[in-house]
């Protein structure tokens, strides 16, 4: 797996913003074990820090955004992060004072040469490493991203344009320092002529030139082209720095059909998931779980926490582990639940739909486990993710609900949760949710 890494000395460069056209200026300074890759604010009062984490993820216009806030925010952040990812740099403080690194030429080289000259050291702690037991696929229209178990990282990457000058390109290759320096950092940005007005009204764009990005016109190509594939190798480019967001070395390899920044997000939050759901069923399928200690919450406490009534309150108690992180809701299943003479009359199951219901309210209860939050928010649940059905539940079994906050900020967040009977998993799945002012 290898040892964490940082660079041995201060760095700095200089230039203009591709889309804010701010003169910018970043320093990167060694950072310690753990600490990931971290953007300062200098510009800001108290200089905030923002964590180049996929959980910071605030916008993938033309570019991606990572933050706290649309003004605590810093756009662009790619042919950086990529450089700093190819070079398995793990932790590194970079200090900007304005909202977007300079776009220098276009490419990640000026930002591979930055890193060579600041040195690379070794740290302590071992890294952490995206492995995967399956292959994941993520599909959104007509873009298609898969990742399949491997002991190397490889990108293989199609692009698909119906332009004259620019229609489909492939490339396939290993992601090393040396291949990444030589075949996609100098990989320049690119746009069509025809969109330069549109991201102008925008907003965007301001620092846009020739001399930072290809520009593609209908007759011809109106830059130089350093590949006869640059477009492609861009979009690998592209890709590698939106999945370090994983902060993780990776082990897989990836397949990409007209992959952009809000797919690749996405991608990388499917990896996320999935990957929790496999360590999930492999930590409590491997021995049996076990009923942890913690603060007892009774049925009267339950419903002043949460709305839910018979006939549809499925948690009887709640262990609190650990305050708005851990819980185990506890549902004793009754022969005589009113859900059970329709399903199945002649062969009683608790249906699945109920069993993440009670997970989701086992969350609920979580969540609103502060009394400041109790008495003035609700908890409403956004989307269901990577459910799993394992094993069926029958009446006179005991469901225990164990639900974990995974990323929480400020209002939103996600749950993990997993329903156990007898010590082991009946059913997994992942909530995204968001809270909100009881009326």
């Amino acid at each position: 797996m290898g040892k964490q890494k940082t660079i041995s000395k201060e760095v700095s460069y200089s230039g203009t913003g591709l889309h804010t056209g701010n003169n910018v200026s970043i320093k990167l300074k060694p950072a310690t074990e753990n600490m990931g890759i971290i953007f300062v604010r200098c510009d800001l009062p108290d200089n905030p820090k923002i964590k180049a984490d996929i959980s910071n993820v605030l916008t993938t216009v033309r570019g991606t955004t990572v933050g706290l806030d649309e003004k605590t925010s810093v756009h662009t952040v790619e042919h950086l992060l990529a450089a700093l990812f190819a070079f398995g740099i793990d932790n590194l403080i970079i200090e900007m004072n304005s909202n977007e690194p300079p776009i220098a030429d276009g490419s990640a080289l000026p930002f591979v040469e930055l890193i060579k000259k600041a040195g690379i050291i070794e740290l302590q702690n071992e890294k952490k490493c995206f492995n995967l037991s399956e292959t994941v696929v993520y599909k959104n229209d007509d873009v298609l991203i898969t990742a399949s178990p491997s002991n190397r990282f490889h990108i293989s990457c199609t692009i698909i344009y119906n332009h004259p000058l620019l229609k489909n390109q492939f490339l396939s290759l290993d992601i090393t320092p040396e291949i990444f320096e030589k075949e996609i950092a100098p990989a320049r940005t690119f746009c069509f002529d025809y969109e330069i007005e549109a991201l102008k009204n925008k907003g965007l764009a301001k620092g846009g030139s020739l001399e930072n990005a290809v520009v593609i016109g209908a007759k011809k190509i109106l830059t130089k082209l350093r590949f006869e594939d640059e477009f492609v190798r861009h979009k690998i480019l592209d890709l590698i720095g939106d999945i370090s967001l994983l902060e993780s070395s990776l082990k897989m390899d990836v397949t990409a059909v007209k992959c952009g920044h809000k797919n690749n997000v996405e991608f990388a939050k499917k990896l996320i998931s999935t990957q929790n759901v496999q360590s999930l069923a492999s930590a409590k399928s491997s021995s049996l779980w076990q009923i942890p200690d913690g603060k007892m919450i009774d049925i009267n406490e339950i419903k002043a926490t949460i709305p839910h009534r018979f006939p549809f309150l499925f948690v009887d108690k709640v262990i609190l582990v650990e305050e708005v992180k851990r819980a185990v809701g506890i549902k004793n299943v009754s022969a005589g639940e009113p859900f059970f003479q329709g399903h199945f009359p002649e062969q009683a199951i608790m249906p699945g739909v109920l069993i993440i219901e009670a997970l989701a309210q086992t969350a609920c209860v979580l969540l609103l486990s502060k009394p400041e939050l109790k008495s003035k928010k609700l908890a409403y649940f956004m989307s269901i993710n990577n459910v799993k059905f394992r094993k069926p539940v029958f009446p006179g079994d005991t469901l225990y609900l164990d639900v974990e906050v995974l990323k929480a900020k400020q209002t939103r967040g996600i749950v993990r949760g997993c329903a156990f009977v007898d010590g082991k998993p009946v059913t997994e799945a992942e909530f995204s949710f968001v809270l909100v002012d009881k009326p």
